[in-house]
């Protein structure tokens, strides 16, 4: 009988576990539609993320491309006045005979045209009188000076001009060298 009883018992053990089942099977796939939702939240996420970021890499670049493009629109703007006020003063050249009207005009050009550089960050050098700098001269030639030690600035042929540190143009100058020593043959 004892036996019967287990047998009895089993196939409800069964029958339960079998009911069972169905909650389980139901309840891992309605987790499993919550993950593949989430996973398919954060796939969109990420996908819009990249999106974004490749947006904002290409306004950058686009951005930079017209920052070289158009870098010097200031300065040449600026430059336009220096220029009218050269074709100013070509035309009254060509007009009056008056030398000092012609130098008053040159005067105020060469005014406006140091303010532009002065705006911008451009000075000019002129380095007579200063040692010699390879980084910021170019010797056009060397003449014997005793009045000045060798290596020293004698003479500017072209001012040098600077942006900021940098050198724009190198002043082209004349160096000193020292004096050499008359040759005198002793032996005549």
């Amino acid at each position: 009988m004892s036996e019967q009883r287990e047998s009895q018992e089993q196939p409800e053990e069964l029958e339960t576990r079998n009911e069972e089942a169905p909650e389980a099977e139901g309840g891992t796939d309605d987790r499993l539609q919550e993950l593949e939702a989430l996973a398919e939240e954060r796939r969109d996420q990420a996908l819009r993320a990249q999106a974004e970021l490749e947006n904002q890499r290409r306004r950058f670049e686009r951005e930079l491309e017209n920052a070289h493009k158009y870098a010097m629109e200031k300065f040449a703007a600026e430059m336009l006045e220096v220029g009218d006020s050269l074709e100013l003063g070509l035309q009254a050249a060509r007009e009056s005979k008056d030398v000092e009207r012609i130098i008053e005009g040159a005067e105020l050009t060469l005014k406006n045209l140091t303010r532009v550089f002065e705006k911008f960050g451009i000075q000019s050098e002129d380095p007579t009188g200063q040692r010699f700098d390879p980084e910021r001269h170019q010797a056009m030639s060397m003449q014997e000076d005793p009045e000045n030690p060798p290596n020293t600035v004698v003479a500017t042929m072209q001012k040098g001009y600077r942006l900021q540190d940098r050198v724009l143009r190198p002043a082209m100058v004349v160096v000193s060298k020292a004096p050499t020593s008359p040759n005198i043959d002793e032996s005549a």
